[in-house]
C-alpha cells in the first residue's frame, strides 16, 4: 500500500495545531480549566458565598445585642488586626449547629461593621397568630 506524500507533512501540521490550541485554550485566552482546577474554583465560590451570608448574620446578630452602639465603637477603636478578634471574643460570628465556624467570617463582619456609620436598625420578627379554634 503507497501513503501518499502529503501524508506526513499533513499530520506533522494537525499535531502542531493540536499542541497550539491545547496552548491557547489552558492559557488565560481560552480559558479553559482542568476538572480539579474547575472543582477548586466551585469550593472557593461556595465558601466566599458562606462567608458574605454568615458575615450578614453576624453583622445582624451584632446589631440586635444589648449596648451594640458601645460595641461598635469600642470594634472601631480596636485595632484593624484585631477586630476579628473582638467579633469571636463577642460571640457574633458563630452560628447555632456549626461547630467549627467558617473561615474569615470574623474578619469580614467586623470590617463590614467598621465601615458602617451606624448600626442597622433590628427587626423583630412578628408574632405567630394564633391559630383559630377548630370546632366539631
Amino acid at each position: 500500500m503507497q501513503i501518499p506524500t502529503w501524508t506526513k507533512p499533513a499530520l506533522y501540521g494537525a499535531a502542531a495545531g493540536a499542541v497550539v490550541l491545547a496552548i491557547v485554550g489552558f492559557s488565560s485566552y481560552g480559558g479553559w480549566v482542568t476538572g480539579s482546577t474547575a472543582q477548586t474554583m466551585a469550593d472557593k465560590a461556595g465558601n466566599d458565598a458562606g462567608r458574605q451570608i454568615v458575615s450578614a448574620l453576624c453583622v445582624k446578630k451584632f446589631a440586635a445585642a444589648p449596648g451594640a452602639n458601645m460595641q461598635l465603637t469600642k470594634l472601631k477603636e480596636a485595632k484593624s488586626w484585631d477586630r476579628d478578634n473582638f467579633i469571636e471574643d463577642g460571640g457574633w460570628s458563630t452560628i447555632d449547629g456549626v461547630e467549627d465556624g467558617i473561615k474569615g467570617v470574623a474578619e469580614a463582619c467586623a470590617e463590614l461593621l467598621a465601615d458602617m456609620d451606624e448600626l442597622p436598625a433590628t427587626v423583630m420578627a412578628p408574632a405567630a397568630p394564633e391559630a383559630p379554634a377548630i370546632s366539631g
